[in-house]
């Protein structure tokens, strides 16, 4: 093929695929019978670029977006997720030091380590961090963790000046409930709703909570005096199968009490 033929090529080949080549078949024209037609200025769309950068210079002139930071800032919804506090309840934190969060976590950015307690819970952690240049804030340890013990907050405003500033222990990380119950009761609607008026939660699937402490306390009065130290016990009456406790009279006093 000559150099001539080939600058052909190309346009030879669009051609053929358009239509527009000798080829058996007549185009067709798609056009509307009311489709407006356009004038000389609305083909030339430059009318248009200047009906928006208007629009544009409008909004910015009549309304405001921006705060005042630090001065002003931004108070996020309930259902936002900022960064994960752990929650603490009578001086105490509520978590179990199960590791699911640390097992769920995607950046692995949760570590912690377990100790025994004289407590219904039998564990709680000795120490728990959290990287937070790794967290991702996902919310899957929210997601996974049983007693609600971890949950995402409100606060999105982080700076760190080195790198070991990132790392929140134990100390940092704890929250009091009453600063957190916003976050919790968008939990409790969030988890307990009907999903397409097909799922109902059944409220009592979760009475063996350790956040139902009302619940605990009904079994210690019905006989489980020992409940609260059941792991130190050294004839382990409570495991060994062969405990009666007999038939229980009335229903417990709890806060997720079936309506």
């Amino acid at each position: 093929m000559s150099p001539d033929e080939d600058r052909f090529v190309l346009p030879r080949a669009i051609c053929h695929s358009t239509g527009f080549d000798a080829m058996p078949g007549t185009p067709q024209n798609t056009k509307k019978e009311n489709e407006r037609e356009l004038n000389f200025w609305e083909n030339l769309y430059f009318p248009e670029i200047f009906r928006g950068l208007g629009f544009s210079l409008n909004k910015i002139r009549s309304e405001n977006y921006t705060f005042q930071y630090p001065e002003e800032q931004w108070y996020p919804p309930d259902s936002y997720r900022g960064r994960p506090v752990l929650v603490e309840e009578e001086g105490r934190p509520r978590c179990v030091s199960c590791n699911l969060c640390a097992r769920a976590c995607p950046p692995l950015a949760i570590s912690m380590q377990s100790k025994e307690v004289d407590n219904v819970k039998e564990r709680e952690p000795d120490w728990f961090e959290i990287n937070m240049l790794r967290c991702i804030y996902c919310g899957f340890c929210e997601e996974v963790c049983p007693e609600e013990a971890i949950v995402m907050s409100k606060e999105y405003d982080l700076t760190f000046t080195s790198r070991d500033e990132a790392v929140f222990d134990l100390a940092r990380l704890l929250k009091p409930k009453d600063q957190v119950q916003d976050r919790l009761d968008y939990l409790d609607q969030y988890k307990n709703q009907q999903f397409g008026q097909q799922w109902d939660f059944q409220h009592e699937n979760n009475l063996h909570s350790v956040k139902d402490q009302h619940f605990l306390d009904w079994l210690a009065e019905e006989g489980m005096d020992d409940l609260d130290t059941t792991h130190n016990r050294e004839d382990r009456m409570a495991t060994a199968g062969d405990q009666e406790w007999g038939p229980r009279e009335g229903t417990p006093e709890t806060e997720h009490k079936p309506e």
